[in-house]
């Protein structure tokens, strides 16, 4: 089921808040976080949702294997940096990522209301991932190959964690959803940073692009659950107040020039 499909399911769920779990350290927050938005019901439901990954010995695979294969060659690049910042996506930290898409910076201590709103959707989006994940196991590329680098520290723990679909994926495509609705004049430019926080899995060599795909369609439709609830709706009053001082202090990211390098670099 593909991102327009997995989208329409959510019409027909109850949303209701309820616990989620972590994904692995890079998606953690550890600090006392409130759940996530969407009652363990919904997160299933859009778990199951999610395509099965390409069959073994499958022209899918195959194609997967061979692009996966390819972006080896942006190790060490600029773009491989930026991957390497992608792979932070604890909500306090991860909010940095969107700096230059918004053409401001918010500073996480002055938007208290914003970092909780993205605590909770990466407890749902990653809950929802790793329910789906449950379902078959897929091993990463850096499990596949050993000897592959990743642009961040694994264990080998990590490198035998099942990698369909991507929970990060999943994470950003989320976040990108819900800070466009949050700052509607921007939608196109922070949708693309979730898109590229996805496509960094890829370049780190910890998703195949299917898992990345799969993530972050997985990721979409849980944002719109997420924002078809009334604590969300109440949440975003108070964040869009919290933007709006942000957008007023006029304070930007001496990191954009070097962003902006690298997402021109073309994916081999």
């Amino acid at each position: 089921m593909k991102a327009a499909a997995l989208v329409a399911l959510v019409a027909g769920l109850v949303l209701v808040s309820t616990g989620a779990s972590a994904e692995a350290r890079s998606v953690q927050d550890t600090t006392a976080a409130p759940s996530g938005y969407l009652a363990h019901e919904t997160v299933i439901a859009l778990a199951t949702a999610v395509p099965a990954l390409p069959a073994p010995g499958s022209a899918a695979e195959l194609a997967d294997r061979t692009a996966s294969a390819r972006l080896t060659a942006l190790e060490d690049t600029d773009r491989w940096l930026l991957a390497t910042r992608h792979a932070e996506l604890r909500p306090a930290l991860a909010l940095t990522h969107f700096d230059c898409a918004l053409g401001f910076r918010i500073e996480a201590a002055e938007a208290p209301r914003l970092v909780s709103i993205l605590t909770r959707v990466l407890n749902d989006a990653n809950e929802a991932a790793e329910l789906a994940k449950a379902r078959a196991m897929r091993a990463r590329p850096v499990g596949d190959d050993p000897e592959r680098r990743s642009c961040q520290v694994v264990t080998a723990a990590q490198r035998a964690t099942p990698s369909h679909p991507s929970g990060s994926a999943s994470v950003g495509a989320a976040y990108g959803e819900v800070m466009a609705a949050l700052v509607p004049d921007r939608s196109n430019e922070v949708r693309e940073i979730g898109r590229q926080i996805a496509i960094s899995r890829m370049v780190c060599g910890m998703h195949y692009p299917s898992d990345v795909t799969d993530g972050a369609a997985l990721g979409g439709a849980v944002a719109q659950a997420i924002m078809a609830t009334p604590a969300f709706g109440a949440d975003a009053a108070a964040a869009r107040a919290e933007i709006a001082v942000a957008r007023t202090a006029a304070r930007t990211s001496p990191a954009c020039a070097a962003e902006r390098s690298a997402l021109a670099i073309a994916l081999p």
